[in-house]
């Protein structure tokens, strides 16, 4: 039976709800136990503590893949490590970005992701955005500046790694969108290629990088059964977390995935007065929320109107896709917002 127009839109809505309602939850989820972790138990090494993650994401697609989830797949040399070059500086700028910086400086480093974004898929992509579809990115931003900007200083060593530390996300970000279409890989295809040198170059480099960062040695840090049951489970709810992470993305766009991205910002700014003990919320954090949220309805509604976010020419080689797998599958790419 032939699918209509109209129960096509239907699932793919239904595919998105549930792609991102994943994300959100292995994100916020595991940014409150990273933060018990590192808070509470003093495990601060943030660098092994990601190669930790991206160990047990590869575990999990060397068993799909042994059951017959992942099929075989082909992802060139050079596109796979300047992925990973993208992905580790990423890693590494945001924590050096945090500890040299102030949290306002920070925050705002953070934000100018979503115009670098935009500005990859104007250069690259050739993407076009309506007039409402940059306003409601500008208040998107707006709302989310007054929820969590607060000190800002600069000086010049974070300016550097800020910098460096956006560029690469970015990069980052538009690599898994780009290369899942260019390449037709599923999300568990493109983790399959990526997680295990993510995981053997972070858990090389993350020791050195935390010592450098903090002064102390993640083998002298004492174990104890609690840290080490909140590191089991920091590192389980990560599968979920990288994964996701390719899914929306894949069925997305890095700009989208930026702009509904606040939304999680604003859950963690909330579950952190409810879990972490912070003065309640006030009336400016408030304001911002409001404010941010109205952004992220207002852009998912101008850039899905006709010429709210277009391509103007896309010109990607074209080869033999393989068989869909929903949710999976970079599927219903054109378009995407």
């Amino acid at each position: 039976m032939k699918m209509t127009p109209t129960s096509k839109a239907d699932k793919k809505a239904a595919y998105d709800i549930a792609a991102w309602t994943f994300n959100i939850v292995t994100s916020v989820g595991i940014i409150i136990v990273n933060k018990a972790l590192m808070a509470t138990y003093g495990f601060t090494f943030a660098t092994t503590l990601t190669g930790l993650h991206f160990v047990t994401t590869t575990l999990m697609t060397i068993a799909l893949r042994w059951l017959g989830y992942i099929q075989p797949s082909h992802l060139p040399i050079s596109d796979l490590l300047k992925f990973v070059l993208f992905a580790n500086f990423s890693i590494v700028g945001m924590n050096v970005s945090l500890m040299w910086n102030s949290v306002g400086f920070y925050q705002i480093a953070k934000l100018s992701m979503i115009p670098v974004s935009c500005l990859l898929e104007v250069a690259f992509d050739k993407i076009r955005y309506s007039r409402d579809t940059k306003l409601s990115i500008l208040i998107v931003l707006l709302g989310v500046a007054v929820c969590t900007v607060t000190d800002v200083s600069v000086n010049t060593k974070g300016f550097i790694a800020a910098v460096i530390a956006v560029w690469s996300t970015a990069l980052q970000q538009y690599y898994v969108h780009h290369l899942q279409r260019k390449y037709h890989l599923s999300s568990f295809n493109l983790l399959g290629h990526t997680a295990p040198i993510q995981a053997v170059s972070l858990l090389l480099a993350g020791p050195f990088v935390d010592y450098w960062l903090t002064n102390k040695r993640v083998d002298a840090f004492k174990y104890d059964t609690i840290s080490l049951l909140f590191l089991f489970l920091s590192c389980t709810i990560a599968i979920g977390t990288n994964l996701s992470q390719f899914i929306c993305i894949g069925r997305f766009t890095a700009v989208t995935f930026q702009v509904l991205g606040h939304m999680k910002t604003i859950l963690v700014l909330t579950l952190g007065f409810v879990f972490f003990g912070r003065e309640g919320l006030n009336l400016h954090v408030v304001f911002g929320m409001l404010i941010a949220i109205l952004g992220m309805v207002w852009y998912g509604n101008a850039s899905s109107k006709p010429g709210g976010k277009e391509r103007r020419s896309y010109s990607l080689p074209k080869t033999s896709q393989p068989k869909k797998d929903s949710l999976l599958q970079p599927s219903d790419t054109d378009d995407k917002v």
